[in-house]
């Protein structure tokens, strides 16, 4: 028997429809919370045990005896939309390669799910009908797609399976690539899969997206279930920052027959329909939070900054929460990470224990943020190069740029904070220990995230709490100016 080869390539990106730059070439080319731009065998070596879909596929596909042909991979954070001069060059690199590859006989592509360009909508469905376009309609194309895809027709339609992340934070993302490599072996025997594609009619927040918590504790059971009779259902809960018409949550269902698949689908939507009211959409005023931190707890509580995410398109230099925990003389308090190249840069020149006056955050021209202007102890300073150690990014190495560790002086409230030169979601403690600070030390630690640092900094936790912080990532979406979505808010919106 032949053995069968398998080109493979990634192109990623999450695209905040609102937020404040785009996402050019040079963004995909560098590294940040993952590598920079990757061609060839690279693809295979410099992913390789990390938890990314390209690094679980590439192993389940070489022990399963698959010959693979790495293209490319890249990512970019996520930011306002992609250039059209990014998405083309991307887009004709990776179609280059798979015409140059020779005789493949199927694609795996590590994609996102939620790309929106300066000129298409919907970037991942073109992406998946150039490539059927160029291997034509019998090559099976297999995907992996984040558990926030916005998922259209058009996706669906031109790839034979579509694999989604099953957890937020994304702890399985290696095993969601793995996952396309049986169904790969499926196709390649001649077993026809029919799928069925169902919208669920309601947005979900991101921040209510949590699957450790009801409802998405109970609703990402069914996969497993439907599983053992022989159906693949996958569930995407959608991303609300792209103003796209396919927003919000869906499941593609893949089957033997039509109506398995169809029926199968119907009960996934009847779920999320019945158990809508469950939805934890709450999120603390600034007042709130205060008040919050004056509660004695033997664990810290944790406020998550959720609409300055960077890894939602947010600036991750808003003030709102920093300018409240002054204001209410907080105590013992670590934040981060504040994207701040310039204060960052003052304090390397002012040198470790130095005092020095800086303007933290704002520099990002968001309308309504102004800085903090204050004075500045300098604890620590470093490269940026961050090991994480946390499960979801494991292995990893994030890239900050200058760093440094600030403690706020000349106030009564108590704040230590790290602003870095390069954006990067909070997500990990080693955000912090790599600097020199350990978030168990104190009472209060806030983190510019949505939910990904739940899988890190809840363990140490006493309590979490969204804190609703002006910021260029709306979680209350009844302020989202949306144009293009028709999808109604989730009954619970203003609980």
């Amino acid at each position: 028997m032949t053995t069968k080869r398998i080109a493979i390539a990634g192109f990623q990106h999450e695209t905040n429809c609102f937020g404040v730059s785009k996402a050019g070439l040079h963004k995909f080319e560098m590294a940040d919370s993952w590598p920079g731009m990757l061609h060839g065998s690279q693809v295979i070596l410099e992913t390789d045990g990390m938890n990314l879909p390209v690094a679980g596929f590439a192993a389940a596909a070489a022990a399963a005896g698959f010959e693979i042909e790495p293209i490319l991979w890249c990512s970019a954070e996520p930011s306002a939309h992609v250039t059209d001069h990014a998405f083309e060059t991307i887009c004709g690199k990776l179609l280059d390669g798979i015409k140059e590859a020779g005789h493949i006989d199927g694609v795996f592509l590590d994609l996102h799910g939620a790309m929106v360009t300066e000129n298409l909508a919907d970037g991942e469905g073109e992406i998946l009908r150039r490539v059927r376009e160029a291997v034509g309609p019998k090559i099976p194309v297999v995907a992996s797609l984040d558990l926030h895809a916005n998922i259209s027709a058009q996706m669906v339609e031109h790839a034979d399976y579509l694999s989604i992340f099953r957890t937020y934070p994304h702890l399985d993302m290696a095993e969601t690539g793995a996952r396309c490599v049986p169904v790969l072996q499926c196709l390649f025997d001649g077993e026809t899969l029919f799928k069925a594609f169902r919208a669920v009619p309601y947005l979900i927040p991101l921040h209510a997206q949590y699957t450790g918590a009801p409802p998405f504790d109970e609703i990402y059971q069914v996969p497993a279930r439907l599983e053992q009779q022989g159906i693949l259902a996958e569930i995407a809960l959608g991303f609300t920052a792209a103003d796209f018409p396919d927003t919000g949550p869906s499941c593609v269902v893949y089957a033997a027959t039509a109506n398995k698949a169809a029926a199968a689908a119907d009960e996934i939507v009847n779920l999320f329909m019945a158990r809508e009211a469950d939805l934890d959409c709450s999120m603390l005023s600034l007042e709130e939070a205060v008040l919050t931190c004056r509660q004695s707890r033997k664990k810290p509580v944790v406020l998550a900054d959720v609409q300055d995410n960077a890894g939602a398109g947010g600036t991750s230099d808003t003030t709102g929460l920093l300018a409240a925990l002054i204001e209410g003389g907080t105590k013992s308090v670590l934040m981060g990470l504040f994207h701040d190249p310039e204060s960052a840069e003052q304090a390397h020149a002012a040198g470790e224990g130095a005092m020095v006056k800086l303007a933290i955050g704002a520099k990002s021209n968001l309308a309504g943020h102004v800085p903090i202007k204050a004075e500045f102890e300098v604890l620590a300073l470093g490269d940026g190069t961050c090991r994480y150690t946390g499960e979801m990014y494991g292995g990893g190495v994030a890239t900050l740029g200058k760093t440094a560790a600030l403690r706020l002086v000349g106030f009564e409230a108590e704040i230590d904070l790290v602003v870095t030169s390069l954006p990067n979601q909070c997500l990990d403690r080693a955000h912090f220990t790599h600097i020199g600070l350990d978030p168990t030390h104190y009472s209060v630690v806030c983190v510019k995230s949505t939910t990904h640092f739940r899988a890190d900094f809840e363990p140490i936790a006493a309590d979490v709490f969204a804190v609703s912080a002006p910021g260029a990532f709306l979680c209350n979406l009844e302020q989202v100016p949306y144009s293009n979505v028709s999808t109604r808010l989730p009954n619970t919106a203003n609980r």
